[in-house]
C-alpha cells in the first residue's frame, strides 16, 4: 500500500506535452542542429519515452519534423486557438522589429488560413506565448539578440526577453528561460528542456535562474573557473601565440568574465569546448555579444 502511494504521488500531472520549437526567428537553425548532438539527454530519449516519469512528449520543430505543410502547421494553429495544451514554446533566432520594416516582413512561418497571408514570427510569439506553460529562448540570438542585433543592423533585432519583457511570466507563472550559446551547447539545451518538462508535469520545483534568466547550475561559473589552463593564469604565464597550452587571455580569451560551462562540460559527449581545443572564449553566452567582445583577437580590457 505504501509503495503504491509513493508511485501515485510521482505520476505526472499530465499525460502528454507538446514542444513547439520555432526556428523562424532571425537565425541559422544552428541551435536545432547543435541540439541533435545532445546525449544527456538526447532528443531521441525524450520523444521516444526513455526518460522515467516523463509524460509523452511531442516535438514540433520545422528543421527536424517529418511532417510538412498543413500537416505540420495544424499543431501551431491548434495551440494558438487554445486547443493544444500543455505546451512548451521554444524560440530559436532573434526577434525582428516588424514596426520598422519598409515593406514585406522580416521573418514568418506558415500562412493565416483566413487571409492567406504569411504569419510573422512576432505574430506567432504574440499568439503562443500567453498560452504556453513555459517558454525557452534557445541560443544567443533568441536570448539577447546575438549577431543579428549588432550595431547598425536594419531589422531592430532583439532577444525574446527584450520583446516580451524581462518580468514577463507564462500562464503557469514561469519566467522566460534563457539558454544562450552560439550555437547553444547541446546538453545545456536538452537538460533545461527536460527540467521544464518535469516541472510542467508537476515533478520538479521551480527552475532556478540568475539575473539574466539563465539556469544557475549551468551558467553559475565562468569559463575560467573550469579551464584546464587556469594554473598558467595564476602564474601569469600567458600564451602570446595560438597553439600554446598556456592561458589564452593575452590573445583574446574572455574566459575570466564569461559565464559558461563549456570548459567542464565539453561540447559533444564531453569532448571539445573552445579553450579545451585551443580556441579563445569570445563571450557568446553573454548579453551584448558580439559587439561588446569585439575585436575577438585583441586582449580583453
Amino acid at each position: 500500500m505504501e509503495t503504491s502511494q509513493v508511485f501515485a504521488d510521482h505520476r505526472p500531472k499530465v499525460q502528454e506535452i507538446h514542444v513547439l520549437w520555432m526556428t523562424t526567428g532571425l537565425g541559422c537553425d544552428g541551435d536545432s542542429i547543435s541540439t541533435t548532438a545532445a546525449t544527456l539527454p538526447s532528443i531521441e530519449d525524450v520523444v521516444m519515452g526513455a526518460i522515467p516519469g516523463l509524460p509523452k512528449v511531442h516535438l514540433h520543430n520545422p528543421v527536424l519534423a517529418y511532417e510538412v505543410g498543413d500537416d505540420f502547421m495544424k499543431f501551431w494553429h491548434a495551440a494558438a486557438e487554445g486547443r493544444l495544451e500543455p505546451f512548451v514554446l521554444v524560440l530559436e533566432g532573434s526577434v525582428p522589429n516588424e514596426k520598422i520594416k519598409k515593406e514585406g516582413y522580416w521573418a514568418a512561418m506558415g500562412t493565416d488560413p483566413d487571409t492567406g497571408q504569411p504569419i510573422t514570427t512576432n505574430e506567432w510569439i504574440d499568439r503562443l506565448a500567453p498560452k504556453a506553460t513555459a517558454v525557452i529562448a534557445s541560443g544567443t540570438c533568441a536570448t539577447y539578440g546575438g549577431i543579428h542585433a549588432m550595431e547598425g543592423n536594419p531589422t531592430g533585432a532583439m532577444g525574446l526577453a527584450d520583446y516580451l519583457g524581462w518580468n514577463w511570466r507564462s500562464k503557469a507563472g514561469l519566467p522566460i528561460v534563457n539558454v544562450p550559446g552560439c550555437p547553444v551547447q547541446p546538453d545545456n539545451m536538452m537538460e533545461t528542456l527536460l527540467y521544464l518538462l518535469y516541472q510542467v508535469a508537476g515533478l520538479a520545483p521551480l527552475i532556478p535562474l540568475d539575473n539574466e534568466l539563465r539556469p544557475t547550475w549551468l551558467f553559475g561559473k565562468t569559463v575560467h573557473e573550469g579551464c584546464d589552463r587556469g594554473s598558467y593564469y595564476e602564474q601569469a604565464d600567458f600564451a602570446h601565440e595560438y597553439g600554446s597550452p598556456k592561458c589564452l587571455v593575452k590573445v583574446g580569451c574572455w574566459g575570466p568574465v564569461v559565464n559558461c560551462n563549456v570548459t567542464k562540460r565539453g561540447w559533444m559527449d564531453g569532448i571539445g569546448g573552445c579553450p579545451n581545443v585551443g580556441g579563445i572564449c569570445i563571450g557568446c553566452t553573454m548579453p551584448g555579444f558580439p559587439d561588446k567582445f569585439m575585436p575577438f583577437m585583441d586582449e580583453p580590457p
